[in-house]
């Protein structure tokens, strides 16, 4: 039992010191910026001019839209405009394709905290958004070439409603920084149970089975054994625990910046059991769901 308590509080001293020493500053932060570039239309606009090229990868306006907020805000952020466009005049084959681009796209609840320990985030951002086109123009034209495609693309993207335009820059700021913080504050019990979980396989030596089935496949990718806890986190527990036990192995030198940008590329995207389940029971009606079933 005294094992077990000892377990419990260095889980959630770990996870705490990263919440409010990696995650919040960042975060505070970014969700300021992007409430700021939201409120004066920057997003909208930056969202309408790319639509024509997006829309040759089967990604309409909205899309992009959704991309950026995955980006540089959170994996929960697209949800909002999936649930726009699925309420909207988009086509399931639309929906589909921008769902199939958000799944293969970095998460910025993981990509920016894991940047402070060695992430390059230019790359990753960069082949985020190559692979995450990639996907949904695989998706439209060929997984779902089958599905109605009348002219019905969405209308064009607009910014934060008139409440929003009429604050001042600071009002605009703090009320972003404090959704940065709640974001923060409900990821915490995710960490602390997800590092409790790693610490408990560690302790009872099942993560060292899981090592020794992985290791070849590992190996031939040139990842080292340390890398199972984190692998194996972010596909049970999502990207917010990976990013979590990530920062906790480096801190201890057991994974190098190079091992990190070398998982990243598979390992930051919303691809999980709970991405999968938030974004199956986003939309209103059957169609997010329907498509998620056919990617």
């Amino acid at each position: 039992m005294e094992s077990l308590i000892t377990l419990i509080l260095d889980s959630g001293r770990t996870s705490l010191d990263m919440a409010l020493y990696i995650l919040l500053p960042i975060m505070v932060i970014m969700l300021a910026l992007m409430k700021l570039l939201d409120a004066k239309g920057v997003l909208s606009w930056v969202s309408n001019k790319l639509a024509p090229a997006s829309r040759l990868f089967g990604i309409p306006g909205l899309g992009i839209f959704a991309m950026i907020k995955l980006l540089f805000v959170s994996f929960a952020a697209p949800i909002a405009t999936l649930t726009l466009m699925d309420k909207g005049s988009t086509s399931n084959r639309h929906i589909a394709s921008t769902l199939a681009m958000v799944m293969a796209m970095s998460q910025a609840n993981a990509s920016f905290p894991l940047s402070a320990v060695g992430l390059n985030l230019g790359v990753a951002l960069a082949t985020s958004v190559f692979g995450g086109l990639a996907a949904g123009a695989f998706t439209y034209y060929v997984l779902c070439r089958g599905f109605e495609d009348a002219d019905k693309l969405d209308l064009a993207v607009k910014s934060t409603s008139l409440e929003e335009k009429e604050k001042t820059v600071m009002q605009i700021l703090a009320d972003g920084g404090q959704e940065g913080v709640k974001i923060v504050f409900s990821m915490i019990p995710m960490l602390i149970l997800a590092i409790f979980l790693v610490n408990v396989l560690k302790t009872t030596g099942a993560i060292e089975l899981i090592s020794l089935a992985l290791a070849p496949l590992l190996n031939f990718i040139g990842l080292p054994d340390a890398t199972v806890l984190p692998i194996v986190t972010k596909f049970i527990a999502g990207g917010t625990a990976f990013m979590g036990v990530t920062i906790n192995l480096m801190n201890q030198g057991l994974i190098s910046p190079l091992e990190l940008n070398r998982m990243a590329g598979f390992t930051t995207n919303p691809l999980d059991i709970v991405g999968v389940a938030l974004f199956a029971a986003t939309g209103t009606t059957k169609s997010v769901a329907a498509n998620t079933s056919a990617i």
